[in-house]
């Protein structure tokens, strides 16, 4: 009997999620082809360096480009001759006059991809994408692909979390497949046939349901945390302290205790896009109204970095003007390079507007930092960054962070205030090394 062939699979797009996906495919005993149109992307993820910073991924990278399972391209004829399943993995950024997401990279994938498939294939979407968006992809398919209705469409949102991204993909706390065809569904099942044998949950929907999954999830986590922020302004306005108050709501099974960290805020390249972009499609549904509570999650949530600067001005005085202030992060969560709408980074640059000398340390996120905000001064250790400061931000959760020791950090600073953005810290402790303490939601 011959052995059935294992598929092959093309990953278009090696960003994050791209990168992560190709080479976990990889772990899993395919052959992986990444396409990317950056020649030095490709030219770095084929010497096995990442372009970011993720734990563990980049010994799955060089562990598999070693096998010979993983290799990068940026030829869309190569892809197309080479794999069974593509996967679209490109970018939905907000798009830079409203609230929608842009398409452009989405549509240039599968403009770019649909010449070359002459012959029956699988394209699977895991990019986060508008409702309605996996549908008009398919019919442009059909029409454009030689292979015509050979090529099926499926949707199957990622749920990875920076950070976590390798044991998110290789284990999934479940996996959705939007798709009406029966091939689809069998070649997505043979691509997941490891998780499904440890019991993972497999859910089968329409396009639109899938398509919906991912932002309702991060509309849910945003609210979350947005609502332990909104209590936390209600705390600091009543003397209350907003750590007790989410370890007594934590334990009520209904409500859980994931996600009710109270501090700066939520950032990075999805939850505060994703929002705003599900928000932009309910309108264009005409079912804003539906969605309208999202407005004051997102509002709360800027809120917070405000309120985290006037906490900071009000320690020193009432000015940031001439003044010495150290932070501590840059990077929008620990365990991350990535900046992009990075709450840290935010508050860094208003109080360097208002006049302060500001120097940032971060353990990984530096170089982005560096390179979006030149007019910072930067530090590449934590008591270099805090040399002099009048007061110390702590803005990303960072374990080197949460693990400094305040009797070495009074002997570098000028003034021993601290405003901890992350509740990451221990305010007795501080305190009792005669710190000035001050935290988001807490007396």
């Amino acid at each position: 009997m011959v052995e059935k062939q294992r598929l092959k699979i093309a990953v278009i797009g090696t960003g994050y999620l791209g990168a992560t996906h190709a080479a976990c495919m990889a772990e899993l005993g395919f052959d992986v082809l990444g396409l990317d149109l950056d020649q030095a992307k490709v030219d770095s993820l084929s010497a096995g360096r990442l372009p970011f910073y993720e734990p563990g991924l980049e010994e799955v990278l060089a562990r598999n480009l070693a096998t010979g399972r993983l290799h990068f391209t940026t030829d869309y004829a190569e892809a197309a001759a080479f794999a069974d399943v593509h996967f679209i993995c490109v970018g939905t950024p907000q798009q830079a006059t409203s609230n929608a997401a842009d398409l452009r990279y989405v549509d240039s994938a599968v403009e770019s991809l649909a010449p070359y498939l002459t012959r029956p294939t699988v394209v699977i979407g895991k990019s986060t994408v508008p409702v309605g968006t996996a549908a008009r992809i398919t019919a442009q398919l059909h029409a454009t692909a030689p292979a015509g209705q050979g090529v099926e469409v499926g949707w199957s949102p990622e749920f990875l979390r920076e950070g976590f991204g390798v044991e998110d993909t290789l284990n999934p706390n479940r996996i959705v497949l939007g798709t009406d065809s029966a091939r689809v569904e069998e070649v997505m099942r043979e691509v997941s046939a490891s998780q499904l044998a440890q019991g993972i949950p497999f859910l089968v929907t329409d396009l639109q349901t899938a398509e919906l999954v991912k932002v309702s999830a991060n509309a849910f986590l945003a609210t979350k945390i947005s609502f332990i922020n909104a209590m936390a302004e209600v705390c600091e306005a009543s003397g209350a302290d907003v750590i007790k108050l989410a370890e007594s709501l934590s334990y009520d099974d209904r409500i859980g205790g994931k996600f009710l960290g109270p501090g700066l805020g939520f950032g990075g390249g999805c939850l505060p896009k994703d929002i705003r972009a599900f928000m932009a499609r309910a309108d264009e549904l005409g079912v804003e109204p539906a969605l309208s509570f999202l407005r004051e999650v997102d509002a709360i949530n800027q809120r917070r970095r405000a309120r985290t600067i006037d906490i900071a001005r009000g320690l020193i005085g009432g000015s940031f003007a001439g003044r010495t202030v150290g932070v501590l992060g840059a990077a929008f969560k620990p365990n991350s390079d990535d900046i992009r709408d990075s709450p840290a980074l935010d508050v860094a640059t208003t109080i360097s507007s208002l006049g302060a000398h500001v120097t940032v340390y971060d353990p990984e996120a530096l170089e982005n930092a560096r390179r979006e905000h030149p007019h910072l001064n930067f530090a590449h250790t934590m008591l270099e960054a805090v040399r002099d400061a009048e007061v110390v931000l702590l803005l990303t959760e960072w374990t080197e962070f949460r693990d400094a020791d305040p009797e070495e950090l009074a002997k570098v600073v000028a003034e021993t205030r601290i405003v901890d953005g992350r509740n990451a810290l221990n305010p007795e402790h501080w305190r009792e090394h005669g710190w000035t303490y001050r935290a988001l939601g807490r007396p």
